[in-house]
C-alpha cells in the first residue's frame, strides 16, 4: 500500500489500527487472567493466603464483565482523538501544571497510582525495544519530539485504563495485590503484541524502516485463547496473529535478551551467531551458488584425494607443532608467526587435492577461521598450538557435514568456544591454574585426532567429558576456587534441606489447631535452625534431635490449655524450651536482636495460647508428630524433584564470611529473559564484576541445583556467591558483563567475512 500523502492521517490511522487492536484482543486478556487467578489459587498456600486467593477470585468471577465493559469504553473514546480523556472521575488524572491548585489525595486513589505505576512499569520491561520503535515512527510523521502526555499509545496510559476500570467495577485493592503477578504477565504481553502489530502496520507503509522491526515469537498460551477456543486449539495472539512458539521458545529468550541487554554491553546471544553464520553463507552463495545448496540440503561425501591429503596434513602438523611445543620448554613460547606459515602450507596443498570449488571455499574459510583463533592474544600461547591441531579435524567436519556452517549448535562449533571461554582469562599470575586445564585440553585434542573418521560423535563426546571435567577442576583441583566451591555447596545443602523442612513441617501442622506466631516461626526460622544443626551435625546426631524435640514442645506449649495443671506444666517447661530454642538461633547465626523479636512472639502466641477456646491437641496427635519429626530425613522429598519457590529462599546473607561474599543487594528489577539468561550461564566462563567499589576480573567456577546458587571466583580466590534472582538483576544492570562479548568461533567468522569481502576470489583460488 502506497503511504498517504499526510504523514499526520497514518499516524492516527496508526494509533486506530492499535486501538482496534487493543479492542479485539481485550476480552482474551480478561479470561486469561480469570484462568491465572484460578491457577493461583490451586497452588498450595498457607490459610490465611488461600483465603485471601478466593476472595480475589470469586470477586474477580463477578466484577470481571464490568472491567471490561470500563476498559473497552475509555478505549473507544480514544479511537478518534488518540488521546484518553481525563474529565471524570475515575479516568486519568489531569496532567498536573505549575497553577494546577493543590489538593489532600486520599490514599485510596495513591494505592491506585502505585499499582498503575507498577503495572506500567511490568509492560516497559517486556515491551521497551517495541515501543521504543513505534515513539520513533510515530514522532517522525508527525514532526514532534515527544509523544503527549495523554497519547494512547503509551504505556502508562493503558496501565491507568486498566486501573482505573478495575476501581470502577468496584474491585478491590487487596484482589489486585493478590492477583498482581497474572496482571502484570498479561498485560506486557499484551501491549508487546499491540506495539508489534502497529510497528508492522507502519512498517509496510515503509516508515522509518531503519527500525528494524525484531524478530516476534508469539506466545502459545492457553491463557491468551479467545472466549469460546475449542480445547486444543490453536491458540492466536490478542491481536490476532497464529501462535506457535513451542519449541522455539528458546529463540525467543534468546531474542528478548538480546534486546534487554544491548545498551548495556553484555554479550551477544545465540541470534547474533546465527546471523553471522547466515551473512557468511550469503557472501560466499554470492560467489558460489552451490554453497547454500550443498550447505543446507545435501550430504556431503568427502573425496578420496582430500580426504588422505586431510589424514596427511592433520600427520605432518602434529609432528611439526609437537617439535615446536618441545622447543618451547626451552624458549618459553611457541612462535605464532611460526604456527601461521605452517598452516597457510598445509591449506594449499589442501586446495590442490579439492575436486569441486565448494571443497575448495570450505578449506579457505575453516583456514581463515583458525588463523584469526591463532592471532587471540588473550589465548595463552602454548593453547594457541592445541587449537592449531584441531584444524584439520574441524576441516574433515566441516567438509563432510552440511550443517558446520549453518547452526551454532554444531559440537565441533561449541567445543572451541567452550574451551576458548575458559582459557580467555588467564594472565601470568595464573599459570598454575592454567596448567591443570592446558593438559586436558590437550588431551581433548589428541582424543579427537586418533579417531578421524568418526567426524560430530567424537566431537560430542569430548564436550560432556570436557564439562565434567570443569565440574571436577573447579570443585577439586583449581586452588583459587576450592575452598569457595566447598562453602557454596554447604550453602546449597543447608537452604534445600530449610526448603525441604518447611515443606514437612507445613504437612504436618496443616490440620492442627496452633498459634499462628509458632506456625511463623517454625517455617521462617526453625526450619532452618534444624537444616543447620542437620549440615553441621548430621540428620542422626544428639544436636539435631533436640531440635525437632525443641519443635515438638512449641507445637504443644502453643496448643490452647484447658487445665490447671497442663497450664503449669508449660509453664516448667517454658524456660528450657527457649533457652533451646536461644541455642538452636545462635547456632544458625541469627542475631541476638533478631532472636529477642522472635521470643517475644513466641512468648505473646504461647500467652494467647492460655486463653485460647479451641481444641487442645490430643495426646495421641502429638505422639505422631514427635515419631514423624524423628524420622523426618525420610518424609523428605527428593532434592532433585524440589521445585523451589522464591519466596522460600532464605536470606543467604547469614552464610556471609571473610572467603565467601553473599550478594544481597544491587541490581535491576531483571525480566523472565535475563532469568533464563542467568540459567544459562556457563561453568568456566570470564566475567567483569562490578561490586562493593571492585570490577575485576571473576571466572565461573560452580552453579547448583537447579542454578539456584552461582559461585563466581577471582584469580586470588575470593568466592562471591549469587541466588538467581540477584544474579538476573547484576545481568540487567550491566553489572556483571561477560569479558568476551562474542564466543571465539563467531569472532572468528567476522574475521573470516571481513577477509573475503576484501577479496572474495581467495575462495576459489
Amino acid at each position: 500500500m502506497p503511504t498517504p500523502a499526510n504523514p499526520t492521517a497514518l499516524a492516527q490511522q496508526a494509533r486506530r489500527s492499535y486501538v482496534e487492536g487493543l479492542l479485539a484482543g481485550l476480552p482474551a486478556v480478561v479470561q486469561a487472567v480469570d484462568q491465572g487467578a484460578r491457577v493461583l489459587l490451586s497452588k498450595v498456600a498457607e490459610p490465611a493466603v488461600a483465603v485471601r486467593r478466593r476472595d480475589a477470585v470469586a470477586e474477580l468471577h463477578k466484577a470481571a464483565p464490568h472491567w471490561l465493559q470500563g476498559m473497552t469504553s475509555m478505549l473507544r473514546g480514544a479511537r478518534l482523538s488518540g488521546l484518553v480523556s481525563a474529565t471524570r472521575p475515575g479516568d486519568l488524572p489531569l496532567t498536573p501544571s505549575r497553577h494546577a491548585k493543590l489538593s489532600l489525595v486520599d490514599d485510596d486513589t495513591i494505592e491506585h497510582e502505585i499499582i498503575s505505576s507498577k503495572l506500567a512499569l511490568s509492560m516497559m520491561d517486556r515491551a521497551s525495544w517495541e515501543f521504543t520503535d513505534l515513539r520513533s515512527r510515530i514522532n517522525v510523521l508527525e514532526a514532534r519530539d515527544e509523544l503527549d502526555t495523554n497519547d494512547v499509545l503509551r504505556p502508562h496510559v493503558l496501565a491507568r485504563i486498566v486501573s482505573a476500570s478495575w476501581r470502577a467495577a468496584n474491585l478491590s485493592l487487596d484482589a489486585w495485590r493478590e492477583l498482581q503477578g497474572v496482571l502484570q504477565d498479561e498485560f506486557a504481553h499484551f501491549a508487546e503484541e499491540g506495539y508489534h502489530e502497529t510497528n508492522r502496520f507502519l512498517l509496510e507503509r515503509h516508515v522509518l524502516p531503519d527500525v528494524d522491526l525484531r524478530p516476534f515469537i508469539r506466545r502459545s498460551r492457553n491463557s491468551a485463547a479467545g472466549f469460546g477456543a475449542a480445547p486444543g486449539a490453536s491458540t492466536r495472539g490478542a491481536f490476532g496473529q497464529a501462535g506457535g512458539a513451542t519449541a522455539e521458545q528458546r529463540g525467543e529468550v534468546g531474542e528478548e535478551t538480546r534486546m534487554m541487554t544491548r545498551a548495556g554491553g553484555l554479550a551477544r546471544g545465540a541470534d547474533h551467531a546465527e546471523q553471522v553464520l547466515g551473512r557468511l553463507n550469503r557472501l560466499v552463495a554470492r560467489q558460489l551458488p552451490g554453497f547454500g545448496v550443498t550447505q543446507q540440503e545435501r550430504t556431503v561425501a568427502t573425496a578420496p584425494r582430500l580426504k588422505a591429503a586431510i589424514n596427511d596434513a592433520q600427520q605432518l602438523i602434529a609432528r611439526r607443532l609437537a617439535t615446536a611445543e618441545h622447543a618451547a620448554t626451552v624458549a618459553g613460547h611457541v612462535s605464532a608467526p611460526a604456527l601461521l606459515e605452517e598452516l597457510n602450507q598445509r591449506k594449499q596443498a589442501l586446495k590442490q587435492a579439492a575436486s569441486t570449488p565448494v571443497e575448495r571455499a570450505t578449506i579457505e574459510i575453516v583456514a581463515l577461521l583458525f588463523q584469526s583463533i591463532q592471532t587471540e592474544e588473550r589465548i595463552p600461547t602454548s593453547v594457541r598450538v592445541w587449537f592449531a591441531r584441531l584444524q584439520m579435524p574441524v576441516l574433515r567436519v566441516a567438509v563432510g557435514e552440511p550443517d558446520f556452517f549453518a547452526t551454532i549448535d554444531h559440537p565441533a562449533r561449541r567445543l572451541i568456544d567452550r574451551m576458548g571461554s575458559c582459557v580467555m582469562g588467564f594472565d601470568a599470575n595464573t599459570r598454575a591454574v592454567g596448567d591443570i586445564l592446558e593438559k586436558e585440553i590437550k588431551r581433548v585434542v589428541q582424543v579427537v585426532e586418533a579417531y578421524p573418521d568418526t567426524g560430530r560423535r567424537v566431537f560430542q563426546t569430548v564436550l560432556v567429558e570436557f564439562e565434567k571435567f570443569l565440574e571436577h577442576y573447579f570443585k577439586n583441583e583449581n586452588e583459587a576456587s576450592r575452598k569457595g566451591v566447598s562453602l557454596a555447596q554447604q550453602v546449597e545443602q543447608r537452604e534445600t534441606l530449610a526448603i525441604q523442612y518447611t515443606i514437612e513441617l507445613r504437612k504436618m501442622l496443616n490440620e492442627m489447631p496452633v498459634q499462628e506466631g509458632v506456625r511463623e516461626f517454625l517455617f521462617q526460622v526453625w526450619a532452618d535452625v534444624l537444616a543447620m544443626t542437620a549440615v553441621k551435625s548430621g540428620n542422626q546426631s544428639d544436636a539435631t534431635r533436640d531440635m525437632k524435640r525443641a519443635a515438638a514442645d512449641l507445637i504443644w506449649s502453643a496448643g490452647a490449655k484447658v487445665s490447671r495443671e497442663e497450664r503449669g506444666e508449660v509453664i516448667r517447661r517454658l524456660p528450657p524450651l527457649l533457652k533451646t530454642l536461644r541455642d538452636g538461633m545462635d547456632h544458625a547465626g541469627v542475631p541476638a536482636g533478631k532472636q529477642d523479636e522472635h521470643i517475644q512472639r513466641l512468648n505473646n502466641s504461647l500467652a494467647a495460647a492460655f486463653t485460647a477456646k479451641t481444641a487442645a491437641i490430643p495426646h495421641e496427635r502429638l505422639e505422631e508428630l514427635m515419631a514423624r519429626l524423628e524420622t523426618l530425613e525420610e518424609l523428605l522429598p527428593e532434592a532433585d524433584d524440589l521445585e523451589i519457590d522464591e519466596s522460600m529462599v532464605h536470606d543467604l546473607s547469614g552464610h556471609e564470611s571473610s572467603e565467601l561474599e553473599v550478594v544481597a543487594e544491587g541490581g535491576s528489577m531483571p525480566t523472565p529473559a535475563m532469568i533464563a539468561w542467568a540459567r544459562e550461564l556457563q561453568v568456566g566462563s570470564w566475567y567483569m564484576l562490578d561490586y562493593r567499589n571492585r570490577n575485576e576480573p571473576m571466572q565461573l567456577a560452580w552453579q547448583g541445583m537447579r542454578r539456584q546458587l552461582t559461585l563466581f571466583v577471582s584469580p586470588q580466590g575470593r568466592g562471591v556467591l549469587f541466588q538467581q534472582n540477584r544474579l538476573a538483576a547484576f545481568l540487567q544492570a550491566g553489572l556483571l558483563v561477560p569479558a568476551q562479548d562474542e564466543s571465539l568461533t563467531v569472532r572468528a567468522t567476522r574475521s573470516a567475512m571481513a577477509k573475503l569481502d576484501g577479496n572474495p576470489s581467495r575462495l576459489l583460488n
